[in-house]
């Protein structure tokens, strides 16, 4: 789905297309309406159930008093296919997040009870066929090969890892990111990956961080601070990094077909895989 595609989907939504602001392009195009943000997922059956996951989570947080985003709607739309939800837009950011205020409001995730629905496991290996699909011919067969055989060997590695921490709800995507500094303090947003798993997977994100996307160290280390645990003390950190790299990777290739900057970091990403190399430096994308 391209922005252009997102916008007749907004105009059939009456959601007003030509005058929404792109915030983002990626599982879901993300766009600015007024007092709202609109997220338009691609038409596929699957999202449609992550969009009433994220709508489910959004109320439950806000329920339990976690700084989150709030839904202006209580169900997505469903327009010409596409899952379409919206969002109460929030006050303009005040600061860029930084990784200690990612660490605050992991800790009060962290500390929650399971709601009163039942939350998926967090896969991170979930998405790797379906991206590599939307890839198609643009990527190398002999990459997705190699990333579906990676992918089906961590799957076994990260169903047998023993957490240091007890498992509950996550957030599923921890990144500085996801968090909205507003004038009320942070915030979290981008809730369709909330699970119940181990709560070491919201942590590794930014370990991956500070060793593939050039998160400097003292970053890290005020992350780590702020929580009040370093997840590369664990011996089931390389396991979950490794599986989280593998699902980074096949993300990048459903971009390839019409970004040849995508193309590029795909196979920049497989390469360093490949090679064993855990230090080349990744380009977020």
């Amino acid at each position: 789905m391209d922005e252009a595609q997102a916008r007749d989907v907004l105009d059939a939504a009456g959601l007003g297309g030509a005058a929404a602001t792109l915030l983002a392009l990626g599982e879901n195009a993300v766009f600015a309406a007024g007092d709202l943000v609109v997220k338009v997922g691609r038409a596929d059956a699957a999202l449609a159930e992550r969009a009433a996951h994220e709508l489910a989570v959004a109320h439950w947080l806000e329920q339990a008093g976690i700084p989150a985003v709030t839904a202006a709607e209580p169900k997505a739309r469903l327009v010409a296919g596409h899952p379409v939800t919206l969002w109460n837009r929030l006050p303009d950011a005040v600061r860029p997040a930084g990784p200690e205020d990612l660490a605050g409001l992991l800790r009060l995730f962290h500390a929650l009870p399971a709601p009163p629905f039942t939350l998926p496991p967090r896969n991170l290996l979930d998405g790797v066929e379906r991206w590599l699909r939307l890839a198609g011919d643009s990527v190398d067969p002999a990459d997705a090969a190699y990333l579906r055989a990676r992918r089906d060997a961590y799957a076994g590695e990260v169903a047998a890892l023993t957490p240091r921490l007890t498992p509950g709800p996550i957030h599923g995507d921890a990144l500085t990111r996801n968090v909205h500094v507003g004038p009320d303090g942070p915030v979290l947003v981008d809730l369709e990956t909330v699970s119940a798993d181990l709560r070491e997977h919201d942590l590794v994100v930014m370990a991956l961080a500070r060793d593939r996307y050039g998160l400097p160290a003292d970053s890290y280390g005020a992350f780590v601070s702020a929580y009040g645990w370093d997840v590369r003390e664990w011996d089931g950190c390389a396991v979950l990094r490794g599986a989280r790299e593998t699902a980074s990777c096949a993300w990048v290739s459903q971009h390839a077909p019409a970004n040849p900057k995508a193309l590029a970091e795909f196979r920049r990403r497989v390469a360093s895989l490949r090679e064993g190399d855990t230090e080349l430096r990744w380009h977020p994308f």
